[in-house]
């Protein structure tokens, strides 16, 4: 099966959950049309052994009732959804679950294939022509290399990350969180603004748009910096736009020891934190070319802007683990 745009990777975690996140994007594209029909069997809970029926009953809330949350809620972020079921289900009577009944259950997940009951089948998908001589050793794997992905790179939610890149159009307060984490964390912070050379400062005060080139020498010294970091095993957090799938190619020296931070908000609440905003180079006028330019990620960490700082960094350390 070919890539399929807006469908990460079943290793992806939402909070402290693998596939949760899979799961919700398979929702969305199949309420726009996009979900292709070989996904269509599998989607829900309706057959108990696949990772959607799994999960449901893991979080013992059905699939219809996950279905339509997320429906009803397009603008609500991955972790907010997440926070719901499990509160959904402990106003069902259940007791919340554990980190440890988490953690138990996502490696039950992420292994599945391997050495178990599901092996026969994953051997005789690992045996696809358009998978054939991949090191699949499991349903999550298989998945990955069907996909066009790198399972050594999704996988690397496993591994406690090195950099985190906080991203997001102006506004959005990447400088706000990534000094907290920052300081939550007690790594080092850098702003991608204060890299920019002064032409493009001076275009940008101007209300002029920076185009590639303008950014290619940026994105190179913040590549650098990176290097550095990850070099000398130093934990950094870096604020940066990084609005194009080609900008964050750019930044990512190393894929597992890297995570992404989306923060997300409407254009109404972008456009008032901008005009509250006093002494930054970046004018109001330039929201709308930053969201044209926006491509967001698949595989980020989605946190809403309209979240108190507090629970946006919560969000964000329960979901990469840090």
């Amino acid at each position: 099966m070919p890539s399929v745009p807006g469908l990460r990777s079943p290793y992806a975690r939402v909070g402290r959950l693998v596939y949760f996140g899979r799961m919700l994007d398979k929702i969305r594209l199949h309420a726009a049309g996009a979900l292709p029909a070989d996904y269509l069997d599998n989607l829900g809970d309706a057959k108990p052994t696949v990772f959607d029926g799994r999960i449901c009953r893991f979080l013992r809330v059905p699939f219809a009732e996950i279905q339509a949350r997320v429906l009803a809620e397009p603008a609500a972020s991955d972790s907010e959804h997440l926070a719901w079921v499990e509160a959904r289900a402990v106003a069902a009577g259940h007791p919340p679950r554990t980190d440890e009944e988490c953690e138990i259950f996502s490696a039950f997940l992420s292994k599945r294939g391997w050495r178990d009951a599901g092996a026969a089948i994953l051997a005789q998908r690992a045996a696809e022509p358009a998978v054939a001589g991949r090191p699949i050793s499991t349903g999550f794997d298989y998945i990955d290399f069907d996909e066009g992905r790198d399972p050594v790179a999704t996988r690397a939610w496993e591994i406690k990350p090195l950099v985190i890149v906080v991203m997001g159009v102006s506004g959005a307060g990447k400088t706000t969180h990534g000094r907290a984490l920052a300081d939550a964390l007690g790594w080092d912070f850098a702003d991608a603004d204060d890299h920019h050379s002064a032409a493009n400062v001076a275009k940008m005060r101007a209300g002029t748009p920076l185009d590639d080139a303008d950014r290619a020498p940026w994105l190179a010294a913040l590549r650098a910096l990176i290097e550095r970091h990850l070099a000398a095993e130093r934990p950094l957090v870096l604020a940066c736009s990084a609005l194009k799938q080609t900008y964050r190619d750019a930044l990512w020296a190393d894929r597992p020891r890297m995570r992404l931070v989306h923060l997300e908000g409407s254009r109404e609440e972008l456009a008032a934190r901008l005009a509250a905003r006093a002494d930054h180079f970046m004018p109001a006028t330039l929201l709308d070319t930053q969201l044209a330019d926006l491509q967001p990620p698949a595989d980020a960490v989605r946190v809403a802007i309209a979240l108190q700082v507090e629970a946006q960094i919560a969000t964000t350390r329960s979901t990469l683990g840090v």
